[in-house]
Order: structure tokens, then sequence, then C-alpha cells
């Protein structure tokens, strides 16, 4: 079935409370999909964020963002107190993330929260069971962050970066109060997601999560399973992840995150990533697999280097990978980011899965070739986005291309003047992509003011808030029309 949504990040959801939670207005946000007959909402990853804020630079690929947590659902939980809630400052900017006030504040809140949380109830002790796999390394991981004064767990005590046994269980005594807080965050976090998530299944929406491929170094991760990673006698990465230098970049990108040692995964049977899988596929209906490519081949860089320069390619786990994912979970429900520099192999390794692979239009409009992001050209295994988190907005793209640029998008897409955006959401829903999904900002008609992140810039970046009475029944209304114009979305 043809089928379109929407991507919004929790944390641009409006809020009394300086981010976006899951609270009401979450609520609301599905009432609206609801209302514009759309089927998706898609997110950015849910994980716990170190500096500078980016989803995709987690503490642990499993854990919950406790800033999520929503207080309002505290205080009808008994936990919290309106007075205690009322006082404190979040950040006064209705617009942008102030994510020092929300650091400085939100864990206080959160503890008062746990002084009154009943630590021996049965759903609490079932979910710490059935989330053992990572749950206890992280909170004391966390615990450990928190007693190091937030230095990275490369820079700890030599027995607790090594994890020596009498070094795990004097921590785990002496941090015992922090490690239970880390886990009741964790509870609560996954406590109210899925009893959101179960409402927007019975509204008919799903929701499409999202992997980063590769884990932050300084994370629970890595640390609680090194001889996963390419890490030294030391600890320390030997090499890091990244982009080859292209037309955009003459030194490519330098992420930084340490490279799997996929032959210790091979000789684990894949069962990190199965796990990692499956436990994302318990939060979310969809999930897409950020950097696919990653998997066919993925660029190697030397921990020292300054830029991706000196990077080459290495051979991925391919197949193997899922396969074994396969094998234990069945078939999967996931997009492919199949953006950037594709090779032969990466064609090969999708076509084997059957994954749907993605489009951007804001890719497409070359006026000098015929793009394979044009949608003339899309086959319908194919989700179609207006632009992604690392794109600009449409309204702000279009400011920033060329004369023939422009003429060539306004003239393909039949735009009235160049503040026209909904000719391109119009482009995308009209596509034969199996799947549409559209930048909230798009349908706003947001200029660059409301952009998500600029790649490889610190500072600025996942900071973007949507006002609460932007979502209007005229525009989905609006939306309504024009999915129900091009059958997406229609009821059986």
């Amino acid at each position: 079935m043809r089928k379109s949504g929407i991507i919004l990040p929790v944390f641009s959801l409006p809020s009394n409370h300086g981010i976006g939670t899951f609270g009401i207005e979450a609520y609301n946000f599905i009432d609206f999909l609801e209302k514009a007959n759309q089927s998706y909402w898609q997110i950015l990853p849910l994980g716990p964020t170190s500096y500078g804020d980016s989803p995709y630079q987690s503490f642990s690929t499993f854990a919950g963002n406790p800033y999520f947590i929503d207080l309002d659902l505290l205080t009808k939980d008994g936990l919290l107190k309106q007075e205690e809630i009322n006082p404190i400052d979040f950040g006064k900017d209705k617009r942008y993330i102030d994510y020092g006030k929300i650091y400085l504040s939100r864990y206080k809140v959160l503890k008062i929260a746990f002084n009154r949380f009943n630590k021996n109830n049965k759903e609490y002790e079932e979910f710490k069971e059935s989330n053992k796999f990572w749950i206890y390394d992280y909170a004391l991981f966390m615990a450990l962050k928190d007693y190091n004064g937030g230095k990275t767990w490369t820079s700890w005590n030599e027995d607790i970066r090594r994890r020596e046994q009498e070094a795990l269980i004097k921590y785990s005594t002496l941090l015992k109060d922090e490690i239970e807080f880390q886990m009741f965050m964790q509870f609560k976090f996954y406590e109210q997601w899925n009893i959101l998530r179960s409402y927007a299944k019975e509204k008919g929406i799903e929701i499409i999560g999202d992997i980063p491929i590769y884990v932050a170094e300084d994370s629970s991760d890595v640390w609680s399973n090194p001889k996963l990673f390419m890490l030294d006698k030391d600890l320390i990465p030997t090499k890091v992840a990244g982009c080859p230098p292209d037309a955009f970049s003459e030194t490519g990108q330098l992420w930084g995150n340490p490279i799997y040692n996929w032959k210790a995964h091979k000789e684990e049977q894949f069962n990190w990533w199965i796990e990692r899988v499956k436990s994302s596929l318990g939060l979310f209906d969809i999930v897409r697999i950020d950097h696919f490519r990653g998997f066919a081949g993925y660029w190697s860089i030397p921990y020292e280097d300054e830029t991706a320069a000196n990077g080459r390619w290495e051979v991925g786990p391919g197949i193997e990978l899922f396969d074994a994912i396969k094998k234990e979970l069945g078939d999967i429900n996931v997009i492919a980011e199949d953006l950037g520099y594709i090779t032969e192999d990466v064609k090969r390794l999708l076509n084997y899965c059957g994954f749907p692979s993605m489009k951007v239009l804001q890719f497409a409009f070359d006026p000098k070739g015929d793009s394979e992001y044009l949608p003339h050209n899309y086959n319908k295994n194919t989700v179609v986005y207006t632009g992604t988190h690392d794109n600009d907005t449409i309204k702000g793209w279009i400011e920033s291309l060329s004369e023939s640029e422009k003429e060539f998008c306004m003239a393909y897409t039949g735009m009235k003047n160049e503040d026209d955006a909904w000719a391109l959401v119009k482009t995308a829903i009209a596509s034969t992509a199996e799947t549409a999904i559209i930048q909230i900002q798009d349908i706003l008609d947001i200029g660059s003011e409301g952009r998500i992140n600029i790649p490889s810039t610190i500072g600025l970046n996942w900071r973007w808030r949507m006002d609460k009475n932007y979502l209007t029944d005229e525009l989905a209304n609006k939306l309504k029309s024009l999915s129900t114009l091009y059958r997406r979305n229609m009821k059986e």
C-alpha cells in the first residue's frame, strides 16, 4: 500500500519544560497525523546524548534519553508535585532548546521522583530482568561517569576501565543508589514510551525509528564490550569511522566512532547486533538503519588522523550479518539509508535483503543530468523524503540553489514561486515511491531557522522546537487532501 508520514524529532515537540517529551503534545501530534490521514511518524534515535547533543552520539544504543520523560506524567504517578516543577528554569526560548539549562535542571527533578518511587514493585523488577543484557552495564557506566566528573571512560582508573571483577564489585556497591537511579529513569522512559506507542497504534500510526550504524567511543556499549571494537591493548581505538573525500569535502568526514571488530562479532554469531535490532524492533514498528552502506564496505581511518583523507575501504559483514539477524528474528521491517557514495557491493546487499532504499528530493535537481533522485527514476521499493535531519528545510534549501538549479526545480515541480515548498511536498507524495516522508518544517513553510542539523558542525544543532499552535485542522485537511489525491494511506 502507498503510504506517507511526517518526520519530527521527539525533542522538537512543544512542551512547557524546555524540550519535547512523551507527554500531551506527543499525543496531540499523533492526533494530528490521524486527522491528516497519515500512516507514519518518523523520529530520530532516542538514546541519551553526550557533548554536542547529537542523537547519533549516545552513551548507549539500548538506553533511552531521560530528557524525554514527561514531568507532568510523573505528577500523575504521584512522584512529583507541580510546585516542585514550576519554579525550575528549563529555558525561556520556545523556539530552541537550551541544553545547558536542561542538563542542570532535569536530573535534579527526576531525582525527587526517584526518591518517592517504590523500588519494590513487580513491574520494575520485570523490566530490569527483561533488559539485563544491557541495563546493569549502562547504569553502572553512567554512575561511574558521574563519579568521575563526567570524564570519558578511557580516563578512569585502570581497574574499572578494564572491568576487573573486584573493581566491578567495589563500584557496584559504592554507587548503588546512583545505579538504581539510572535504572529508574530507564524504567520510566520505557513505560511512558510504550504507552505512547500503544496510543499511536490505536490511531493507526506506525513509528519509524532510527539505528545509527556506529556507537560513540564514550559509551557503555564500547566499555562493556571492548573486544567487539577495534581497540588496542590500552583500549584506545585503532581505527575510526567516517566518509571519504568527495565533491562536498576535500578531506572527507571524520566521525570518530570506533570501528567494529567484525571478526569478533562473527565468532559470537552476531549476538550483539541481534540484540540491538531486537531492542529497536521492541520500540518501533519500522527501523531506519543509518549509513547502511557500511555493512557492505566502510571507510576506516587511523585513530590519530585529524581528517578522513587517509582512510581506506574495508569489507563489511554483508550478507552474513543479515542472515544471522533473520535466522533469529525473522523478516524485519527496515529502511536502508543508502545515501552517499554507493558502489555495486552496496547495491547487491540491498537487493539481497530486499529493504527499501532512500531518495531525497533535495539531491535531485541538477540540470546537467538525469539524477537517480528525480521521481521519474524511482522504483516502488523506495522511501522518498523532502529532506532529512541533515538537510535544510525546503524553504531554506531553495534560497541556496543556483539560478539554473532553481529554474529546473521550479519547472519540474510546478512551483508557483520560490516560497512554494508545498510543490515539493506534492512531488514527493505524487511519486511512485511506496512511502513518502515529509519534514514537518516543509508543511509548516519554515525556513533555515528550523533546520535540525548541519553536518560536521557543533553548537547550534538538534535545537529547533515546534510551536504548539502550528498543527491546525486546516493544515491537517490540506495534507489529507493531497494524500488522498495520490492514493496514499487509503483504508482497505
